[in-house]
């Protein structure tokens, strides 16, 4: 039954909830491919270093290997990381939240956190300071 009748119905607000929470495992994957991006491109950058450090201690034939076959190597045929970050962005990452606002904006008037406020609303002490209400969902 909804809270109250501008609101959608339990089973509505549940469904959109496990949508919203779908979209945040996903921001969570995105957050690891950003730190795959930084790690990948740290240690192509250490490659550097471990090149200079090999031809000093009279290893050339390793430095030049080194410089040649694993610096600036793709991580995936023709791609870099950035381009990773950018196709998945631009594609997958863009049509999941498109997706989520849109369903969200037709079915719970674009509260995406509205099984949240639920929550909130029952388990707070109405009256006690640290427990106000605060603005809605948005």
């Amino acid at each position: 039954m909804p809270e109250s009748p501008s609101e959608p119905d339990d089973a509505t607000v549940d469904a959109v909830g496990k949508l919203v929470a779908a979209l945040e495992t996903v921001e969570q994957a995105r957050g690891h491919l950003y730190a795959f991006h930084h790690l990948t491109g740290s240690a192509d950058f250490a490659l550097d270093e471990a090149s200079e450090e090999l031809r000093k201690a009279g290893h050339p034939e390793w430095a030049e290997r080194i410089r040649t076959e694993l610096i600036g190597l793709n991580v995936l045929p023709e791609r870099w990381t950035f381009q990773l970050i950018e196709e998945y962005d631009d594609g997958y990452y863009a049509a999941f939240r498109r997706m989520t606002r849109d369903v969200a904006g037709d079915l719970t008037g674009g509260r995406r956190h509205l099984h949240e406020e639920r929550i909130k609303r029952r388990r707070r002490t109405d009256g006690r300071p640290g427990h106000e209400m605060g603005r809605p969902s948005t």
